[in-house]
């Protein structure tokens, strides 16, 4: 599964129009109903938590570029990643306790079984392995965006 939209623009410390806000609950909505779909259930709380993370990091530092978010399954793993057409590379961050954010990646970490960033730092990516077989069956196509319940 591949999504597209593009972002408002903005000064570099411009906050982040309600109309851009709007995408992370959609971008959640739509990799629950895709993971639901596939029978990966199991996987949709932890999975809705990295796209929303993701996908406002990369709304807040692209100022105005597209964003793609896709889930590719293969292996028994699922990959998820967000591009924002920004060649800065996310930095941990080091909030303090009273900061209101500064804390996704940290969660993605936590999350995920494997995360990095291309090596043009425009994607950043999470893996999580399947910890129990899907609620029904599926080929791999079927996440990915092809035609697929067997």
């Amino acid at each position: 599964m591949i999504v597209a939209f593009q972002t408002s623009r903005r000064g570099d410390q411009g906050k982040i129009p309600a109309q851009d806000a709007r995408r992370v609950r959609q971008m959640r909505r739509l990799a629950r109903a895709r993971l639901g779909y596939c029978g990966l259930d199991c996987m949709i709380a932890d999975v809705e938590l990295i796209v929303s993370e993701l996908v406002t990091n990369a709304i807040q530092h692209n100022h105005g570029a597209t964003v793609t978010m896709s889930l590719h399954l293969k292996d028994g793993t699922l990959r998820v990643e967000v591009s924002d057409g920004s060649p800065d590379r996310p930095q941990m961050q080091q909030p303090n306790d009273d900061a209101e954010n500064g804390r996704g990646l940290f969660l993605v970490v936590g999350l995920a079984d494997e995360w990095g960033v291309s090596a043009d730092g425009m994607t950043t990516w999470c893996s999580i392995h399947l910890r129990q077989p899907p609620s029904r069956v599926l080929r791999e196509g079927l996440i990915n965006g092809g035609e697929g319940a067997a």
